[in-house]
């Protein structure tokens, strides 16, 4: 939706406080008033870009999760980091960054969005938990480790650098290493995710 679209480049270089409704409005080339027949208001705008950026790759853990079925756990990590990936890599204006910027992170409504956040480093820390037994890992909670990692997509698109399908497959490896999966099983995996991706994020192997 251009509203949605216009709003995100406008908050994340703007920031969220200083952009009002009017100024999404005439970047979208409609009156202010026909914005509110969309969006009740700039925080319902900013909770529906918040959602995008992370509600695609929740809506499709569970699913991923059953491949567990017939494949190893090492394959399901992987599929759901480049789920994650490319959630992120195609927000619009790089709209992952949002939860960074404090004047987002200060709104009420941003607490729904923590709670949705915490479900996927849940999910993440339940797959690890089935791929290492290193107790100090655990420790850790490398569910929080595993989604920052995955973030490191925001950076990248900040810098302007060109998201590609290696730099995909080489956070998901990544991931992997950081479970102590062995090389040779996060290699196996990387070939078995890469013919069962496109069921869930629209990628194949080269896209």
């Amino acid at each position: 939706m251009d509203i949605l679209d216009h709003a995100a480049r406008l908050f994340t270089s703007r920031g969220y406080a200083g952009t009002s409704t009017r100024d999404i409005a005439e970047a979208v080339g409609i009156r202010q008033s026909s914005l509110y027949y969309h969006f009740a208001d700039k925080g319902e705008i900013l909770s529906e870009l918040l959602e995008q950026t992370i509600r695609p790759t929740i809506d499709k853990v569970e699913e991923i999760e059953q491949l567990a079925a017939e494949h190893d756990w090492a394959t399901v990590l992987y599929i759901l980091v480049l789920v994650d990936v490319h959630t992120l890599a195609i927000a619009p204006h790089n709209a992952g960054m949002l939860p960074r910027l404090p004047d987002v992170t200060s709104q009420p409504l941003f607490e729904r969005s923590k709670a949705v956040r915490c479900e996927l480093i849940d999910a993440y820390d339940r797959i690890a938990s089935r791929l290492t037994n290193n107790r100090h890992h655990r420790d850790l909670r490398l569910g929080n480790v595993l989604l920052q990692l995955v973030e490191v997509v925001i950076s990248i698109r900040r810098a302007g650098d060109t998201f590609t399908d290696t730099k995909r497959h080489a956070i998901a490896a990544s991931a992997l290493r950081i479970c102590d999966v062995p090389e040779e099983q996060v290699w196996a995996a990387a070939l078995t995710a890469a013919r069962l991706v496109g069921q869930f994020a629209g990628l194949s192997d080269g896209h």
